[in-house]
């Protein structure tokens, strides 16, 4: 599928805070237990690094991406980032031009490493597309991740680095 990825812009909001709230309320694959409504999803991805959106030929943003500091002073140049696809464009690529794109920025902005702190051991897909990018995985946190029927799942963090 073609799909550009961009820098966000306001009028993505309230399509980016759908695809954000899908992934939210299906529990398996990011920590927030709380959705967005468009006035925090105006805080919550503007107070982000950057923010990519993924727009299909036909003008629907399908998936995005956000990117920050996962920390702060001598660990400032490591970076973090989490990517969200709507379920129904999953597997066509989508996911990958988010990465990739998103690889692109966190150097623009000199970071130096990037890092998934949280990757859901089911998380196939994920797992095989940060594979196949080349990212690194650090072992596995067992029982890192609360299920949404309230058992625990492990994660396992990667990083890359970024030719920054």
């Amino acid at each position: 599928m073609d799909a550009t990825v961009r820098l966000y812009n306001q009028n993505d909001i309230k399509y980016m805070a759908e695809i954000w709230n899908e992934v939210i309320l299906s529990g398996t694959a990011f920590p927030q237990e709380e959705t967005l409504d468009i006035k925090s999803a105006v805080e919550f991805f503007g107070a982000q690094t950057a923010c990519g959106a993924a727009e299909t030929g036909s003008g629907i943003v399908a998936g995005l991406y956000i990117l920050h500091p996962n920390n702060v002073g001598r660990c400032g140049h490591i970076c973090n980032a989490s990517y969200a696809v709507l379920s129904e464009y999953r597997g066509r690529g989508i996911g990958e031009a988010l990465v990739r794109h998103c690889i692109g920025t966190a150097a623009a902005y000199g970071f130096k490493i990037l890092q998934f702190n949280a990757v859901v051991a089911s998380n196939t897909p994920a797992l095989m597309l940060y594979k196949k990018l080349g990212f690194v995985p650090l072992g596995t946190i067992p029982n890192g991740f609360r299920m949404p029927n309230g058992s625990y799942a492990d994660i396992i963090p990667h990083y890359l680095t970024l030719n920054a």
